[in-house]
Order: C-alpha cells, then structure tokens, then sequence
C-alpha cells in the first residue's frame, strides 16, 4: 500500500443524523444529547447531529434545532447538519449549524425518492443555498455528498461519467466540498480506488469525503482504497447504523469502532480515545433499546496492551 506523508485522518461521526434517521423508534432528546457528548468526550472532531426536514417525514429529527444548539457547547468540534434544501438551510443555519451538508444523488431514480428532484434541479438548489450561506453564515461551509455514486437498487449500474459530470456541475456551483456515497453498499474497493482518483482529476481539492456502507461487509476494504486514493476525510456511525429510508436494501454504515482501530492499528492518527469510543454505546443502548449494534471490535475487545493514547 502507498505511504503517505501525513498519517492522519478526519472521522466524521453520522449516527446521529444518518443513524437514528434509519431505525423506527424515536429517540428521546435527553439521550440523544448524552449521546452526542459522549461521543465529543471521545475525541470526535466532526458530527453531523442532525437532518433539518419536516418532522411529518423524520419524525426522529423534530428535535434538530435543539440538538444543534446544545452540540454547539463542544469547543474543538464541528457540528453539521443535512439540509435537502433552502428551507432546511436556513432553519440549520439560524439554529448555528458550522458545516451544512446537502445529498445530490447521482441516480436520477433515487434523487427523486429522496427528495423529489431530478439531480439536475438538486444543483440549481445546491446553488440557491450558497447563496443564503453568503447572506447568513459566510464562514459556514457547504459540502455536497453525492449519493449512489457506485451503484443504486433503484437505478442499478450508476455510470462513473456520470457522476463525474455532475461533480463538475456542483463544482463550477461554488459548493466548498464533494464526497463520494456509497449509499446502498454496491462499491468495491478497485472501484472506489478508481472513482475517487478520477474525483480527484477532475475537481482537485474540492473532492471530499468517503461515505461508505457495509452492505455486503465491504465498507472497511473500501474506507482502505479510498485512504490508498488519497482521501483523508470518512464517514461512518457507531454501531454501523445508518441507511436511507428511499433505497431499499440500504443497510448500515461503516462501523466507527472498527474504522478507527483499523486506522490507529496502521499507525494512522484518528484523534479519538477508542475505549471511550466504545463507552458511547452505553447511551446508544439506553436511548435505543432493543435495536440492534454492530462491530466487531466491540463484540472481539481490543488486544492485550492496546493503547492508542
């Protein structure tokens, strides 16, 4: 595998949007925020706490604006919020969301179950809400996360140009950031290795972030190409929760437990406290009950003498 000069990464924790947007029941505000200071307490560096969309539609994000808020009490870590559109940009933006997130699928068959919008039209949106970041929050930057990317059960095959032309569609927008998602866990790793560099060709620095899914029990080997590709920055839920309730058969993200000892087993620094990692499932449990978590660095323990402190 090719070394890098900076053995470092950035893990941006999505459970508590992308995680509890998945399960059925509705987690109580009091544990979610326990949650979600636990996980700063961690060493988490970047969360995205919650999804700003009407309630009739998520009703585990009713809470969104209170959640953000109180996250904000976390000096040294950077709280995002999903918004599908101008409406939700505002509301996250008056609420004091530091980083907002927009889902542009790459499928037009997905983008219309998601949110009602061909991609094309999700671009003239992505355009609208940089403009009422310039007018509320110029400082706040906004990442575009292309959903489908390597493949969509609605759709079936995604084809890599396309994903690219609309890379350089959001680009020559102004969006400040693009990752790649793989939403329903159909990537692989010479795949994500392939797209990822053909990304980086074609938008340079602005190529962001590997959201990867472990449908098919191949989100570690994919996080792995995408680190060989170049990217630095990656998604995943303590737990594995996850998936978009509008592709069916999307099941959970990669595991953060096992993303982070995978990295700091390599000698790749990830800034987060893996035992106190695993302590934030504690109140994952007590706000969730019954539901169920995955990882297998939980569920093995870590190795005998193992310290990443």
């Amino acid at each position: 595998m090719t070394r890098h000069p900076t053995p470092e990464v950035l893990i941006s924790e999505v459970g508590p949007r992308d995680g509890l947007q998945s399960v059925q029941a509705t987690m109580a505000t009091a544990d979610k925020l326990r949650w979600i200071d636990a996980l700063a307490a961690a060493g988490l560096r970047e969360i995205e706490v919650a999804s700003f969309v009407p309630a009739q539609r998520l009703p585990q994000m009713a809470d969104a604006a209170q959640v953000v808020q109180h996250a904000l009490r976390h000096t040294g870590v950077r709280i995002m919020a999903l918004v599908p559109n101008v409406r939700g940009a505002q509301a996250a933006l008056v609420a004091g969301a530091q980083k907002l997130t927009l889902p542009v699928s790459a499928s037009p068959a997905h983008s219309m179950a998601n949110v009602r919008k061909t991609p094309e039209a999700m671009v003239a949106e992505v355009r609208a809400v940089l403009r009422l970041r310039d007018e509320m929050a110029p400082g706040v930057p906004v990442e575009v996360g292309m959903s489908t990317a390597f493949g969509c059960t609605l759709q079936g095959l995604v084809p890599e140009d396309d994903v690219l032309r609309l890379a350089v569609q959001l680009a020559e927008a102004g969006i400040d950031e693009i990752g790649l998602s793989d939403t329903t866990g159909m990537g692989n790793p010479a795949q994500v290795s392939r797209l990822f560099k053909a990304l980086q060709r074609e938008i340079g620095a602005l190529a962001g972030a590997a959201h990867m899914h472990n449908t098919r029990g191949l989100g570690l080997a994919n996080c792995l190409a995408a680190y060989d590709a170049g990217v630095r920055t990656f998604d995943s839920s303590l737990g594995g929760l996850g998936g978009c309730p509008y592709a069916p058969g999307a099941s959970g993200n990669v595991v953060t437990e096992d993303l982070v000892f995978m990295f700091e087993a390599m000698g790749v620094s990830t800034g987060i406290d893996l035992d106190k990692l695993m302590a934030a499932r504690e109140p994952l449990e007590t706000g969730l009950p019954g539901e169920p978590l995955y990882g297998m660095t939980p569920e093995a323990g870590l190795p005998k003498g193992w310290s990443n402190r």
